[in-house]
């Protein structure tokens, strides 16, 4: 490896984000760190969040995944592509009427304090460990290609990471991460692409060669109809709907670069050509995966497996052959890929974390410009803290993160994704101060029932523990209903 070259490159990369960064806060309103001034284009907005919902995890986890799990994962991104059709016609509609900033808003206007600040608190929680999950696996590429061949402790490489992070986004937010996460998509693909070609040429494969040995290889396997499977294709559909639902139509870091577009008919065009790009882009990074298995295994790559002959640390595939065997103009490639990761995920994340907590919690639209511009800044540190907490708190994890952060998110997103269906679907009013406790006990008794049902009778809920998550948190939502209506309208 060539460490030197790399930090070069990575220095390079982010003076341009600085650049972007320094030509849109020049003409930045008082509230685009968090709404954009709301003049952002929607194909540009749409193209750039490719990069945030992918992240570090799906750019590094997908394609080492498919050798526990083939391409089962495809029907989960189908599930979501199903499940945008009803953030479109559903919830952008909701969030313009409304002219929401922080999304969790609405809980408010349809429930009460209680219901409000309980959503945005689960989001708040969810984000702040998915996003120190994401960008973990990122910096551990990045610590193992450029800092720590020159001796900077892992510690050290996250607070270098954050602060850069905090260097481009500090001024305008969300108006200089709409163009920044533009680039950071482009790297990303980029990054797939010149990886498959370098494999494909490493071969002596054809281009039609290359395809057909990825669609007759063993893992590419798309459809599991056991139904005892987590990975059966009824749950990951019905899954793969719901989290898309509440992981980017409930959550403050996707809909917030959403709701910077000019109006609600742009919005539900970004939303929408977002979730079919999105969707050829995984497919995309599933096959590279097999082909990555292709080259290991027609190469003789030594790859770590257990003692029932399953592959371990399959994060480390990408990495370890993109920096090591295909030659440097696909290691510099790889090294853009996972900083575009890195901080694409990371940036948005954070200032949705801030955007979130400063307008539900601190009563922003109360304050001065001073005096936001200084909560601002305070809750931005503290979120910057919280992140390198967690990152170190799992800096000695191994294995597929992707898989556990779609598991965990079922849990959180679940109470979430309960108050916003019934609060939309029907006019039955609650007991509010009582929310809290029920948002609490779903995700636990959720736990518990998958516990039980894998050990008495082998059938793991998978990703769908966030239906379940969603349907306790709905039942007790109901027991709890007041006899009369809302006094608002939704």
């Amino acid at each position: 490896m060539n460490t030197t070259l790399f930090l070069a490159v990575f220095l390079g990369y982010f003076i341009i984000l600085v650049g972007i960064s320094y030509l849109v806060s020049k003409k930045s309103g008082a509230d685009a760190y968090y709404t954009g001034d709301r003049q952002s284009p929607w194909p540009l907005v749409a193209y750039g969040m490719i990069g945030a919902a992918m992240s570090g995890v799906t750019f590094v986890s997908i394609p080492g995944m498919v050798s526990n799990n083939y391409l089962y994962y495809f029907q989960f991104v189908i599930g979501n592509v199903i499940g945008y059709s009803f953030i479109v016609f559903v919830l952008i509609p909701i969030y313009y009427k409304f002219k929401l900033i922080s999304i969790y808003t609405y809980l408010s206007n349809r429930f009460g304090f209680y219901s409000y600040k309980t959503g945005s608190l689960f989001f708040i929680i969810s984000q702040s460990f998915g996003a120190s999950l994401r960008l973990l696996l990122a910096v551990k590429v990045l610590d193992y290609a450029m800092f720590a061949p020159l001796g900077v402790p892992f510690p050290v490489t996250v607070v270098i990471i954050l602060a850069l992070i905090w260097v481009y986004t500090n001024k305008s937010g969300i108006k200089t991460i709409v163009w920044t996460d533009t680039l950071q998509t482009t790297f990303l693909i980029v990054a797939a692409v010149v990886s498959i070609f370098a494999i494909k040429n490493a071969l002596n494969f054809s281009f039609s060669e290359t395809i057909d040995a990825v669609t007759s290889h063993k893992y590419f396997q798309v459809f599991d109809w056991d139904p005892k499977s987590g990975n059966n294709f009824f749950k990951q559909i019905i899954s793969g709907v719901l989290i898309a639902i509440a992981m980017m139509g409930l959550d403050q870091n996707i809909m917030q670069k959403t709701l910077t577009c000019k109006s609600k008919g742009e919005a539900q065009k970004n939303a929408l050509v977002f979730s079919f790009i999105l969707a050829i882009t995984q497919f995309l990074f599933l096959g590279l995966g097999v082909l990555l298995y292709i080259y290991a295994e027609k190469q003789g790559v030594s790859l770590p497996v257990n003692e029932n002959g399953t592959f371990i640390n399959t994060d480390d595939l990408f990495p370890k052959l993109s920096l090591n065997y295909f030659g440097i103009a696909a290691a510099i490639t790889f090294i853009l890929g996972i900083t575009a990761a890195a901080f694409s995920s990371v940036d948005s994340a954070l200032t949705a974390l801030t955007t979130s907590f400063t307008h539900d919690f601190l009563n922003m639209e109360k304050k001065t410009p001073s005096k936001k511009k200084k909560a601002k800044n305070i809750t931005l540190f503290g979120f910057n803290i919280i992140v390198f907490a967690i990152i170190m708190a799992f800096a000695n994890s191994t294995g597929d993160i992707i898989t556990n952060i779609f598991k965990v998110a079922g849990y959180t997103y679940g109470p979430l994704l309960g108050l916003f269906i019934l609060g939309i679907f029907t006019k039955i009013n609650i007991t509010d101060k009582l929310v809290p406790v029920i948002c609490i006990l779903a995700p636990v008794l959720t736990y518990i029932l998958n516990g039980a049902l894998i050990q008495y009778f082998r059938f793991d809920l998978g990703f769908m523990n966030i239906f379940i998550n969603a349907l306790i948190a709905i039942s007790f939502l109901i027991i709890i209903k007041k006899n009369h209506e809302p006094t608002t309208n939704h």
